[in-house]
C-alpha cells in the first residue's frame, strides 16, 4: 500500500502549484490547508519551498557575465599569433606579455622567444611587402619620421593609405632614399607625382631616380612654420605689455617713496616702443596667414595664377617686415620663395581637373563654380 506522502505527491502539477501559492501567500494556516486537502504539513512546506526557490531564480541577477561564450583550442600556433597581435595591436611590450602568460594562462615564456618570434613574422611579411604590386599607386605621400633618433622613411598611397615604403635607415640623404625608391620602382612604383616637405634628402633621392615624377609640396609643415612666427609674435607681444605695466607700477611706487624716476622712465620708452611695434607686426603677420591659409593654400580656391599672384604678394609684406630682432620672419620667407612652386602644385591638378568637370557638365568655370566643384 502506497504511503500518504506518495499519494499526495502525484497529485496533478495545478494542484501542488496552487497548494505551494497558498502556502507562501500565508493568509491562511497550513494546517487548515492539510486538512482541507489531506496532505501533510510536511508535504505542503516542501511545495512551499519548491515555490520559493524558483521565485528566488526567476528574480535574482541576471548571470550572463559568468556563462561561457565559447572555447578556445589553445595550441603553440594560437599562443604566437597572441604573442603578434599584444604586440601590433596592443602595443604591448615583451615583459607585458611574460606577465599576462604567466598570470592568465598559467606559462612561462622568456622574452627571447618573444624577440625570435616576433623576428620572424617580420621576415615573413618582408617577404610579402617584397611580392606587393605597387603599379596601382597614383599619388604618393612620402615622410620622414623618427624613432628615437633613428630615421625612418616613409611612403603611403594617397588613395588606400597602403603603405608602400617603411624603413629604418642609418641615414636620410639623397642615396639613401635614392635606394629604397629604387625597391619600390621594382615592384612597379610609378606615380603621377608625389607630395612631401621640403627635406632634402627625400627631394634629391626621388629626383635622382624618378626625375619624371614631380614632388609637390606639403602645405602642412609651411604653414605650421607660419602659425609658430605667428604665435610666438603674439606671446612676445603680450610679454613686452606685462613689462609696460610692469615699470609703470615701479614707477608709480618710486614716485610715492620720492625715488629718482629718471632711469624708469627711460626703460619704460623703450618698452612701450617695442610693445608697439610688436603689437603691429603680431597683428600683420597674422593677417598674412589667414590670406595664406584661407585664399592661397585653401583646396576650394581660386586658380594657379591667382594664388601665384597671391603668395608673391604675401612673400613681398614678410619682406617688408623682415627684422634682425624677428629671424623667424626671414627664415620663413626663405621657405616661402624656395617652395612656392611645391605648395601650389595642387592647384594646377585642381584647375585641371576642375576643367575636365566643367567640360563635362558643360558649366563654366566661374569662381562660384569652382569653389562648389571643389568642395563636392
Amino acid at each position: 500500500m502506497k504511503s500518504a506522502f506518495s499519494v499526495s505527491a502525484n497529485r496533478p502539477t495545478s494542484t501542488r502549484k496552487n497548494l505551494a501559492l497558498r502556502v507562501l501567500a500565508k493568509t491562511e494556516s497550513v494546517s487548515h490547508i492539510a486538512a482541507q486537502h489531506q496532505v501533510s504539513r510536511k508535504f505542503l512546506y516542501q511545495q512551499g519551498h519548491k515555490a520559493e526557490q524558483a521565485l528566488d531564480e526567476a528574480f535574482a541577477k541576471s548571470t550572463d557575465e559568468q556563462a561561457v561564450l565559447f572555447y578556445l583550442p589553445v595550441t603553440k600556433t594560437w599562443l604566437f599569433q597572441l604573442i603578434l597581435a599584444l604586440i601590433l595591436i596592443c602595443h604591448a611590450s615583451y615583459r607585458g606579455i611574460v606577465e599576462l602568460f604567466r598570470d592568465l594562462f598559467a606559462l612561462s615564456i622568456s622574452i627571447g622567444t618573444i624577440h625570435n618570434r616576433v623576428k620572424s613574422a617580420a621576415t615573413t611579411a618582408a617577404k610579402i611587402n617584397q611580392s606587393q604590386d605597387l603599379s596601382t599607386i597614383k599619388i604618393g605621400l612620402q615622410d620622414e619620421i623618427f624613432q628615437g633618433t633613428q630615421p625612418v622613411l616613409g611612403g603611403v598611397d594617397a588613395a588606400s593609405t597602403f603603405c608602400y615604403l617603411l624603413k629604418a635607415a642609418t641615414h636620410r640623404d639623397e642615396d639613401t632614399w635614392g635606394f629604397h625608391l629604387l625597391e619600390a620602382q621594382a615592384q612597379g612604383f610609378s606615380p603621377d607625382y608625389t607630395i612631401a616637405d621640403a627635406a632634402k634628402g627625400l627631394r634629391a633621392g626621388q629626383k635622382a631616380v624618378m626625375p619624371e615624377v614631380p614632388c609637390h609640396g606639403d602645405v602642412f609643415h609651411i604653414l605650421h612654420q607660419f602659425e609658430g612666427l605667428a604665435n610666438s609674435l603674439s606671446k612676445q607681444a603680450q610679454g613686452a605689455n606685462s613689462q609696460c605695466l610692469k615699470l609703470e607700477q615701479q614707477i608709480a611706487q618710486a614716485k610715492l617713496k620720492n625715488k629718482a624716476i629718471h632711469s624708469l622712465r627711460a626703460k619704460l620708452v623703450y618698452a612701450k616702443k617695442r610693445e608697439r611695434k610688436l603689437e603691429i607686426l603680431s597683428k600683420d603677420i597674422k593677417t598674412l596667414l589667414l590670406w595664406m591659409s584661407h585664399d592661397v593654400l585653401e583646396l576650394a580656391g581660386p586658380s594657379l595664377a591667382v594664388r601665384q599672384e597671391l603668395f608673391d604678394f604675401i612673400t613681398a609684406e614678410l619682406e617688408l617686415r623682415v627684422d634682425k630682432d624677428f629671424p623667424k620672419i626671414a627664415a620663413l620667407k626663405k621657405s616661402l620663395l624656395n617652395q612656392r612652386d611645391g605648395l601650389l602644385a595642387f592647384a594646377g591638378v585642381l584647375d585641371k581637373k576642375l576643367a575636365e568637370i566643367a567640360q563635362r557638365f558643360e558649366v563654366s568655370l566661374s569662381n562660384g563654380a569652382r569653389g562648389v566643384l571643389a568642395t563636392a
